[in-house]
């Protein structure tokens, strides 16, 4: 009898080995320092305060991993790591890199315990009580590194989700937890009418403040201070809530969600841009592994297309629709009669 492929088995076992490897490429600076000129394993050691024949092991690597190229000993960034791995890129994913480096490899090695116990786990990698999102933001440089992050991925996201539905009826979008205005922003340059404001806590619009003043789009875009769970929600047509869902408990977007109808004008609309799972919960791989990584960092998990909606009719919304984006993060849709 023939044994069936070991290949995948085989895939996972390697796995972490190459996103440990990127990560601490990417932490160490060997990016942003071949950026500026190639350089040899030895030059790169002695910049980067490595020793050089392990460095030549990971450079090596990374040209397997198609990051780098190497030319006559030479290394020197790929297309691919110029644009994502390089903090000064504008469409850079270094500080989501550098999170789930220092953060989430950490979180995630607890993982059986979360299985056994429920709940995440940053009290038992860290040490730290308090709310989640404390964690999170522990620091400056922290929110930064996590908000830089997290508008890379954003400029992969936000655009595909404002066109996943003609969002054209409506006047004024309040994207809640809009963290930099990547939505915002996506959003002002699809429908050139379109008014919007970003609303997140204090230190995250000190922020986006510094962020907004690159985007075309910022005289259309106010940023407002505030809590969506305790403070008084601003005046919208159309509220949007990109990767906040995930993070709560279904009693917790309850609250949420009965919140924005109530702020809502009939016929205002809700703009959900999360990673739908599969009704049947098979797929797809990326939501699975992202409901797991809500396991050991939030409260929360992914949610089918029905969960959702369920979530949304019970808040009194209804004509709620699905789009699937082919991007990190699919669309859904909610109106208020």
């Amino acid at each position: 009898m023939n044994s069936p492929d070991p290949a995948p088995v085989i895939d996972l076992i390697e796995a972490f080995r190459r996103s440990k490897t990127m990560f601490v490429a990417v932490a160490l600076g060997v990016f942003d320092r071949l950026e500026k000129e190639p350089a040899d394993a030895a030059t790169l050691a002695g910049e980067i305060g490595a020793l050089a024949e392990p460095l030549e092991r990971l450079l090596d690597g990374c040209c397997g991993l198609g990051l780098l190229r190497k030319q006559n000993g030479r290394y020197a960034n790929l297309p691919v790591a110029s644009t994502y791995l390089c903090r000064d890129s504008e469409r850079t994913l270094t500080g989501y890199i550098l999170y789930s480096n220092n953060v989430l490899f950490r979180l995630w090695t607890h993982l059986e315990d979360a299985l056994r116990e429920g709940g995440h786990r940053w009290k038992q990698a860290f040490g730290t009580d308090g709310a989640i999102f404390d964690h999170f933001f522990r620091t400056d440089e922290a929110m930064r590194t996590f908000l830089k992050g997290m508008h890379g991925f954003g400029l992969l996201s936000s655009p595909k989700a404002v066109a996943a539905f003609d969002l054209s009826r409506f006047r004024r979008l309040v994207d809640l937890g809009g963290a930099t205005g990547h939505l915002a922003m996506a959003a002002c340059d699809r429908y050139p009418h379109l008014r919007a404001a970003v609303f997140d806590l204090p230190r995250v619009i000190e922020i986006a403040r510094e962020q907004m003043q690159l985007a075309p789009e910022a005289a259309r875009i106010e940023l407002i201070a505030g809590d969506f769970f305790s403070d008084d929600l601003p005046e919208a047509d159309l509220f949007a809530v990109s990767r906040i869902l995930h993070d709560w408990t279904d009693e917790k977007i309850a609250r949420l969600l009965a919140k924005v109808y109530r702020r809502l004008p009939s016929g205002g609309g809700l703009l959900i841009a999360e990673k739908l799972l599969a009704e049947d919960k098979s797929g797809p791989v990326p939501a699975l592994m992202q409901s797991l990584n809500m396991l050991v960092c939030t409260e929360g998990r992914e949610r089918t297309l029905r969960e959702y909606r369920a979530l949304l009719e019970a808040a009194g919304f209804r004509d709620v629709q699905g789009r699937l984006t082919g991007a990190p993060l699919d669309a859904v849709l909610a109106l208020k009669p």
